[in-house]
């Protein structure tokens, strides 16, 4: 492969990319657009999450976040600026339906309008998310994900937003990595809607995907021509240097099953993994999974959506009797750590990519890198960040040596945002964003980006 010019920050040359590599940067909505009850939008499950005492750091909420909702002309003339192909944005459910079903409020849909109006003016192709957490209220108030009626609500959600946008938005992705929110919203508490389950959330991860295959039907009915894919988020599970090899290693296959088989091989290839490790024979699960579910589940994808951010280490639980067949270790290796403490692991993601070709063969379509960024604290030189990019796209393009099939990059995240149980306190943005006066200032890594990206494609086009 040929590598780019010299890089201005000194930092090791990338290997060239494909001629046709979209280059992208992602948002949320819930994280950047504020305007929480404006326009007739409904309340969503963060909007009600975070007025819980103690659930978000500091009592922070999403009320106001990045006014995108007010400011999305400024943040479109800085993907200009960028140069970006494409952008990755989420659209809320509760803005559209604020009730999650039945009455449609036409002034949530003609935001979207709007804004996917703007971004084509500029050159940047819409990719919309149906699915990034923010739940309506009033669905969750009927068991949220747990009520299996919700996957026909998000259907016709799907139905009711491709009809409005699908003459100009061709690309859509149904889910924002549904292992997330099933285990950090319904497992574990600490995001919404803040029920802790445990094992007792797993219809929510059924649920979620019922509800993409039938969105899958909606948008392909309403949009023909367009492309469907799910963001899973996804990651290589490693053992530790003193790893155990018989017991840690049955540990380690246990957690890939949760965090990622069980979202994607039923999509890939239309059956769920072996869940005995947490105590599920049962391949109705007790009769959440239904005939036919699967079927429609697995209807194929024009790609898969791949988030990544650091590999895990798992052992074997000390605990057995505390109810998961693992648990989650810190590895030995001194690796650099961003503001989040995640470690910095640029080869975990070509590992990630190479063993998704492994394991799925022809099953597996178009990989899309989703979301890919770090945290970095405000008012560095924004050294770090670059760094962090530089790696990941390196990897990236190692992947596609080694033959997988990757068509695009977003990066997470274009702005500073709302971090979720985080609040205001991580700061993933390309764009810097004072959050007291909407200011946008483009860091020292919105620049490398750009210059990046122009050098890649003068690369092609020579």
């Amino acid at each position: 492969m040929t590598t780019s010019p010299t890089d201005p920050t000194g930092l090791p040359r990338l290997p060239q990319l494909p001629a046709d590599f979209v280059w992208g940067a992602s948002t949320a909505a819930y994280q950047i657009e504020g305007a929480a009850d404006e326009d007739g939008k409904g309340p969503s499950i963060w909007d009600t999450f975070v007025r819980r005492p103690g659930a978000v750091r500091d009592g922070h909420t999403g009320d106001a976040a990045c006014d995108h909702y007010h400011r999305f002309d400024e943040d479109v003339a800085l993907m200009r600026r960028l140069g970006l192909d494409a952008y990755r944005f989420s659209i809320s459910w509760p803005r559209v339906l604020p009730t999650g079903a039945g009455k449609v409020e036409p002034r949530g849909l003609d935001f979207y309008d709007r804004l996917v109006d703007a971004l084509l003016a500029a050159g940047i192709e819409p990719t919309p998310t149906l699915f990034h957490w923010d739940l309506p209220q009033a669905l969750e108030d009927e068991g949220g994900w747990l009520n299996r009626a919700t996957a026909y609500r998000f259907a016709e959600y799907a139905a009711v937003t491709a009809e409005r946008l699908g003459d100009r938005v061709k690309r859509w992705i149904t889910l924002n990595e549904p292992f997330v929110h099933m285990s950090f919203g319904y497992g574990f508490g600490v995001h919404a809607p803040g029920r802790a389950l445990l094992l007792d959330a797993l219809p929510v991860a059924h649920h979620q995907l019922l509800g993409h295959g039938l969105a899958t039907e909606a948008l392909r009915a309403a949009v023909p021509d367009g492309q469907v894919l799910i963001a899973n988020n996804c990651t290589p599970v490693r053992l530790r240097a003193d790893a155990r090899p018989d017991v840690d290693a049955v540990a380690a296959s246990a957690y890939d099953v949760l965090h990622n088989r069980l979202f994607n091989d039923p999509v890939l290839l239309g059956s769920y993994p072996d869940l005995s490790a947490y105590g599920t024979t049962d391949p109705s699960w007790g009769g959440v999974v239904r005939d036919g579910d699967l079927a429609t589940i697995a209807a194929p994808l024009d790609g898969l959506g791949i988030n990544y951010y650091n590999p895990t280490w798992v052992t074997a639980p000390a605990d057995p009797a505390a109810g998961l067949p693992f648990d989650l270790a810190e590895p030995q290796e001194a690796y650099r750590r961003t503001a989040f403490d995640w470690p910095v692991v640029p080869d975990g993601l070509t590992e990630l990519l190479t063993d998704l070709k492994s394991r799925y063969g022809d099953a597996l379509p178009p990989v899309w890198i989703t979301e890919n960024g770090c945290s970095q604290p405000a008012g560095t030189d924004d050294r770090e960040r670059i760094d962090y990019l530089a790696g990941h796209l390196a990897a990236v393009a190692d992947a596609v040596a080694r033959g997988v099939d990757v068509r695009g990059y977003f990066t997470w995240s274009l702005l500073d945002n709302f971090e979720w149980a985080e609040g205001y306190h991580q700061r993933f943005g390309l764009v810097e964003v004072d959050f007291a006066t909407g200011r946008r200032t483009p860091r020292a890594s919105f620049a490398w980006y750009r210059d990046l990206i122009a050098s890649q494609r003068a690369r092609t086009s020579s």
